[in-house]
């Protein structure tokens, strides 16, 4: 045991998951469980963006897992992959991150998104502070405001735009990743028009920012093409499952059988994603991707794909009839294996923890 304390507090508390960042930010705490230290993971059973409650799905969840936890006075507390974990309203995070640091020594806070200038400010009186930058909105950078000692910039490209004050040292962090695996069988809870199962072309989180309109026309212009669809940051359903080759998968943390059976990947994102985990996930299962030209889009597919300007049918098209899945899918595999790593070392690299107590 190191003896040592980090706290994260930002949106949502494990096991609720939204998208990428979130599991990262889940990813990095589990890390530092499993090193020895002490976690205490603060969030909200609130979503940040519309105040909508998600104590329902916060216990459906913990009651899945046969996780026990204490709930007063609008907070629940309990235990989840060795990480202790506060889920309060968003009116009272900041209070309950002055609770924390007013009873343990953290060695660092992890802060991003919503809020998270402000709790850098408050957490730098006694800990070192990392901002996590995990995409290039406003919302995101908002946390530069609060002057962390250090910005985790999840990519060259998010680097790149950030602006940091002089008090704050910029680093590329690239997520963390959990090596392929996963032997559940996640088919049956989908649905496509003809009942076939799952396999060929897929896409995770198909929302209009992330290329939904893209996607019909590819659908439509490749009827010998199966599509599999993983629910998202919404439910989109409705708008895909008329097809007959598509396949719908809802809103699922087990992706690896997914991976699997699946041998390309579409990225169609109109928007300048930071560095899109499904990318990495999917490449480690040997899965290509055909991506976006898009923000860190290019930076995360590297050699294991092809890279078209969202608004080129045609190319996309052309790509996923002719791309060489098997050796693209070779490469996407050998250029992400690198990123299943301890990341502590990094983080003690920059300044954010004691060499000594990385594990």
């Amino acid at each position: 045991m190191t003896g040592s304390t980090v706290t994260f507090a930002w949106r949502t508390p494990p096991p609720l998951l939204i998208g990428g960042a979130e599991v990262s930010e889940q990813l990095l705490a589990e890390e530092f469980a499993q090193a020895g230290w002490q976690v205490v993971y603060l969030g909200s059973h609130e979503a940040p963006w519309n105040g909508s409650a998600q104590s329902g799905r916060l216990r459906a969840h913990l009651q899945a897992r046969g996780t026990e936890w204490e709930e007063a006075g609008g907070e629940a507390r309990y235990v989840w992959n060795g990480i202790r974990c506060r889920a309060v309203p968003q009116d009272r995070v900041e209070k309950a991150l002055r609770e924390v640091l007013g009873t343990v020594r953290a060695e660092l806070v992890v802060t991003s998104q919503e809020g998270a200038a402000d709790l850098a400010v408050l957490a730098r009186q006694a800990s070192r502070v990392a901002g996590w930058l995990h995409s290039v909105s406003a919302n995101s950078m908002d946390v530069l405001r609060g002057e962390p000692h250090v910005a985790l910039a999840t990519s060259r490209f998010v680097a790149g735009r950030a602006q940091p004050r002089a008090q704050t040292q910029p680093v590329v962090f690239y997520p963390p990743f959990a090596p392929a695996g996963g032997n559940e069988h996640l088919f049956a809870a989908g649905h496509g028009r003809d009942g076939h199962p799952a396999g060929g072309v897929l896409m995770v989180n198909p929302i209009p920012v992330k290329g939904a309109a893209l996607l019909h026309q590819l659908i439509h212009r490749l009827p010998g093409h199966r599509f599999p669809l993983v629910e998202g940051w919404w439910d989109t359903a409705r708008e895909f499952i008329g097809y007959p080759n598509v396949h719908w998968v809802p809103r699922t943390c087990a992706m690896g059988p997914i991976y699997a059976a699946n041998d390309l990947l579409l990225v169609p994102s109109q928007v300048e994603d930071a560095f899109p985990q499904v990318i990495v996930e999917a490449g480690l299962h040997g899965v290509a991707t055909v991506g976006s030209s898009r923000g860190g889009i290019p930076e995360a597919v590297g050699d294991g794909g092809v890279i078209l300007h969202p608004d080129d049918v045609d190319a996309w098209v052309r790509a996923i009839e002719s791309a060489d899945r098997p050796g693209l899918g070779t490469k996407a595999r050998s250029g992400t294996v690198p990123l299943v790593r301890p990341c502590l070392p990094e983080l003690a690299a920059a300044g954010l923890i004691p060499a000594a107590a990385v594990g």
